[in-house]
């Protein structure tokens, strides 16, 4: 619950059209158990074209006793309405909350207890996709496996431990101070490219299953595919400033859609080398289809018909965007961007 004494939060909520889940995400925000005098909500919004705005004016005005202040983010991304938040701050504890995402009651205050009791530099939750959509739901289950999103353990783990990102996060303010704000070249993998650098500068980050929100994914092909696409060309970029930082399942899908597009065009010039397409494709689909079914069974069995269709999405967009990634970034792997 706190008191008076308990450290003053700055929540900020980068966001975008967002009308038609912003009265649920930021009603989660304003129904916080953490005391309203002790925290402040800065929303920086991206020149929404929809009913955002009113909505979130009608909150206000429902919630008076929350400090709420929205602020214009002509750059439209993440970063760069995130860095214009920062400058805003009065916190002593930063806590970032998507527009997708519904928080829970307590959140604020067991990201406030979970930095005071471990030292951590950030804390964060589970990644818990919901959806009220088919596709929603079976992209919600794809991306809860190792299969769908590799190693990363805020996606699925069940355990309180020291990680190397994790969802949305919670700062001591000071951490801005020390390694500066988020890249605002990165139209994606902001987060990811931020806790690399926190990671360098000998940080901490803590994943906890008692921080706890409900995140609704891409709920359409196109929607997922964009995302994740997005998500391969900038990790080229996060990679180019953090070689050291990279793992070897991180080139999974790029080699996978690589390996592919190389081993059918060997097929059409050498028809003798079918099989080697053949081979690769068919260690694909079957891998694909064991861990859909494992999956399906484990939670939905009738989603067995359309998690193969979302794994692969998942594969080949971020394989394909990683690819395209390193064509477009190609003349910059000397260079540095010092971010704001």
């Amino acid at each position: 619950m706190g008191t008076n004494t308990s450290p003053f939060v700055t929540i900020i909520m980068p966001i975008r059209n967002e009308g038609d889940f912003i009265a649920r995400s930021l009603g989660a925000i304003l129904t916080q158990d953490y005391p309203h005098s002790r925290m402040e909500v800065l929303i920086s919004d991206g020149m929404s074209t929809d009913s955002t705005r009113a909505v979130i004016q009608d909150l206000a005005t429902r919630h008076s006793d929350v400090s709420l202040k929205i602020i214009d983010n002509p750059g439209r991304i993440v970063p760069t309405g995130f860095n214009l938040a920062l400058k805003q701050r009065n916190g002593e504890i930063v806590v970032r909350v998507d527009g997708h995402t519904i928080i829970a009651p307590d959140y604020v205050s067991e990201c406030v207890s979970a930095l005071e009791r471990t030292g951590a530099d950030n804390a964060g939750g589970r990644m818990n996709a919901i959806s009220h959509t088919t596709f929603g739901k079976a992209v919600a289950l794809a991306t809860s496996t190792p299969f769908g999103v590799g190693g990363a353990r805020f996606h699925y783990s069940e355990d309180e431990e020291w990680v190397d990102t994790v969802y949305m996060g919670a700062w001591r303010s000071k951490v801005f101070n020390e390694i500066g704000g988020f890249d605002e070249e990165f139209v994606r993998n902001q987060d990811d490219e931020f806790n690399y650098r926190l990671r360098a500068n000998k940080g901490k980050i803590l994943l906890s299953p008692r921080i706890k929100s409900e995140y609704y994914p891409r709920s359409s092909p196109r929607a997922l595919w964009r995302q994740y696409y997005q998500y391969g060309v900038y990790k080229v970029r996060v990679m180019q400033k953090h070689t050291r930082q990279m793992q070897p399942r991180q080139f999974a899908p790029v080699l996978l859609v690589a390996g592919l597009l190389v081993t059918a065009i060997l097929a059409i010039l050498f028809p003798s080398t079918w099989f080697l397409f053949a081979g690769l494709a068919g260690v694909y689909i079957v891998a694909n289809l064991a861990a859909s079914a494992i999956t399906a069974l484990r939670s939905q069995p009738s989603y067995i018909f359309i998690l193969p269709l979302v794994f692969a999405i998942l594969h080949f967009s971020y394989g394909s965007g990683f690819a395209v990634g390193l064509v477009r970034f190609a003349n910059r792997w000397n260079q540095a961007k010092k971010p704001a």
